[in-house]
């Protein structure tokens, strides 16, 4: 029987309540991971992965930028009227909004609170409280079972109350993959 602190990534990587959402992400990219614990001191306290930061941004409000009267001027200067008939000329459109703001590849590199909320907010304010922890002595089959009734990708894996590993589905998979568990086994082992 195999057991889940024998397939669990050890190493597990983790993120503070008070980073900001971009550090965040900063981490899971660099970490190739989409999800990792909330640690505050020794404490667990919730977990945050890529889905909860697109949650998060869809329904946050930016706050916009105040435009300053030379950026009114020019953009009441570009604000052209079209005639009935006329041909539209596609440098219009460009012309028509130079003044409205930078282009996509600017706000990609710009922070300011426009364009880069997830500097403004913290972890903590987009992660998930409700955390599925798993005892390192559980049997793999029982662990996917209460992955698959979760509905979550993954689980902390906690040994004598400390954090231990996270187990991911990939975790089952690359498990199967290398005959360390079989369908048999999980089939027949309910």
């Amino acid at each position: 029987m195999l057991r889940v602190r024998e397939i669990m990534t050890p190493n597990v990587v983790s993120l503070a309540p008070d980073q900001s959402l971009r550090e965040a992400i900063d981490t899971l990219v660099s970490c190739h991971i989409q999800g990792a614990p909330v640690v505050d001191g020794n404490t667990v306290v919730g977990v945050l992965s890529a889905i909860d930061i697109l949650e998060f941004e869809s329904v946050t409000p930016v706050e916009e930028e105040e435009e300053d009267e030379e950026d009114k001027e020019e953009a009441a200067e570009s604000d052209e009227e079209w005639t009935d008939g006329e041909d539209w000329q596609s440098s219009y459109y460009t012309d028509l909004w130079t003044s409205r703001g930078p282009d996509v590849a600017e706000r990609m590199a710009t922070t300011g609170k426009a364009w880069d909320m997830l500097s403004e907010h913290q972890v903590s304010e987009a992660m998930s409280r409700a955390v599925l922890t798993l005892p390192a002595g559980l049997e793999v089959t029982a662990a996917a079972q209460r992955l698959l009734a979760a509905g979550v990708q993954r689980a902390l894996v906690m040994d004598e109350g400390a954090l231990a590993g996270i187990l991911s589905t990939t975790d089952i998979i690359r498990a199967v993959a290398e005959h360390r568990l079989t369908v048999r086994q999980m089939v027949f082992e309910k």
